[in-house]
């Protein structure tokens, strides 16, 4: 009998055990558990982003360089709304080099390319073989992109310390096309199945 209340008290015990074990203990290993997994998915995803972030880097380091590079491009090719502008260079270096006398500037139409367009500037010039080369020298060292070429020089038949030649040939330069007069390839059309044809 003696030992009765020590076993109700045990037993009592054990019940509070089992109840806070069941109602407090379990559900918080079961919130510590989704925790865990959570923590896990949220490392992982933190890992992915510290990739993704030094892809972008680079993406952006890249992107930076090919920035540079076009605006040095566009330095030496210049955009389709400086032709009026070009044209009164090119009549400004003449003049600067003596060239006695310009007959013709005339550009003509452009030609489009993949992205950039063609633009030859027929020119015909009177002066001397020294103010020809300075006037080809001027061109040479000129910011935007020229080339030379159809040349052509003859000297003339009454000639003059200043004029003593008379020179053609055609100076090309070159334009950046837009965004909307770039040229996109046309989608490949699907092929038509072939009809199988049953010989007899």
């Amino acid at each position: 009998m003696k030992k009765q209340p020590w076993m109700t008290t045990a037993l009592l015990a054990a019940i509070v055990a089992g109840l806070l074990y069941f109602l407090y203990f379990k559900p918080r290993q079961t919130d510590l558990r989704s925790f865990r997994s959570e923590r896990v998915a949220l490392e992982d995803e933190l890992t992915q982003l510290r990739s993704k972030k030094r892809q972008l880097d680079k993406i952006e380091a890249e992107l930076a360089k090919l920035g540079a590079s076009l605006a040095e491009l566009e330095s030496i090719i210049p955009r389709k709304n400086e032709q009026s502008e070009m044209v009164r260079n090119v009549q400004q270096m003449a003049l600067d080099a003596g060239i006695g006398t310009v007959l013709r500037i005339a550009p003509d139409r452009e030609v489009n390319k993949d992205f950039y367009s063609e633009w030859p500037i027929p020119i015909e010039v009177i002066g001397s073989y020294h103010t020809l080369g300075a006037f080809f020298d001027r061109i040479l060292h000129f910011p935007r992109i020229f080339n030379i070429d159809d040349f052509s020089i003859v000297a003339l038949p009454s000639q003059s310390a200043d004029t003593t030649v008379s020179a053609r040939f055609t100076a090309r330069t070159y334009f950046f096309l837009d965004e909307s007069q770039i040229k996109k390839p046309e989608p490949a059309k699907p092929k038509k199945p072939v009809k199988e044809t049953n010989e007899i």
